[in-house]
């Protein structure tokens, strides 16, 4: 799937199961606690941090995709093209990094 598939998708899904869209407030902060999950399960599964009952059946994949689905609603609700707007950014990160990540002797380790 594309990510305009994955857009044009979750527009889809919206409108026939969600009924509509949050608004653009609401669904920022369902963002911040979707992340906020994600970070939960990474510091458990990658961190120093033990498991608790109740994180021990999450899906570290499932969580990265509730993030994105968040993500994508935002964007389709704010007219944002997350296709072009991934195009640009690697521009921009290209020429500011290029060099900078070569030059970073802590990468070489």
């Amino acid at each position: 799937m594309t990510i305009n598939e994955a857009q044009l998708t979750v527009d889809k899904w919206i409108k026939d199961i969600g009924l509509r869209y949050f608004n653009e407030l609401t669904n920022m902060v369902l963002l911040t606690e979707e992340v906020g999950e994600l970070a939960r399960i990474i510091a458990r599964i990658y961190g120093e941090q033990s498991f608790k009952e109740s994180d021990k059946n999450k899906d570290l994949g499932e969580e990265m995709a509730d993030v994105l689905f968040v993500l994508i609603c935002l964007a389709n609700q704010t007219g944002v093209d997350l296709t072009e707007a991934l195009q640009k950014s690697l521009v921009k990160k290209t020429k500011r990094d290029k060099e900078r990540h070569r030059n970073n002797i802590k990468l070489r380790k």
